[in-house]
Formats: C-alpha cells, sequence, structure tokens
C-alpha cells in the first residue's frame, strides 16, 4: 500500500526513497535517480538512503523559487 501524505507535518524525520516516491507522486525509479543526483539532500546510511525532512522541505522550497525566476 502506497503512503499517503497531506502536509509537510505528516512527513517522518527521515524520508526513504519510497517517501519521497510518494511525496512527489513519482516512480520508484524517478525516485532512486533523483535522489542520487547533484544537489539532492540525500545520505547513506549503510545501504539505506535517507533523506532529512527539513532539507527535503528546503530543496522544493527552493526548486519552486528557482521556476518562478
Amino acid at each position: 500500500m502506497e503512503k499517503q501524505f497531506k502536509t509537510y507535518d505528516d512527513l517522518p524525520l527521515m524520508l526513504s526513497v519510497q517517501d519521497v516516491s510518494a511525496v512527489l507522486g513519482i516512480s520508484r525509479a524517478g525516485a532512486y535517480e533523483l535522489v542520487k543526483s547533484e544537489g539532492f539532500p540525500a545520505m547513506n546510511i549503510g545501504s539505506r538512503i535517507i533523506v532529512p525532512k527539513e532539507e527535503f522541505i528546503l530543496w522544493i522550497r527552493q526548486k519552486v523559487s528557482e521556476k518562478k525566476q
């Protein structure tokens, strides 16, 4: 079952690749490509890739600001 997030408050402190996929409405493969891209706030903990919630929100806001310019 796919996770559903309605607000930033619903997000976990650390997001998994699956969480990123659900939040952005992209495929899991697309989420893996994104988290491996330069400038995306992902980090590796052992074999896991996680994304800190606050950094993810900041990344989204920066992308929206870039689009407006």
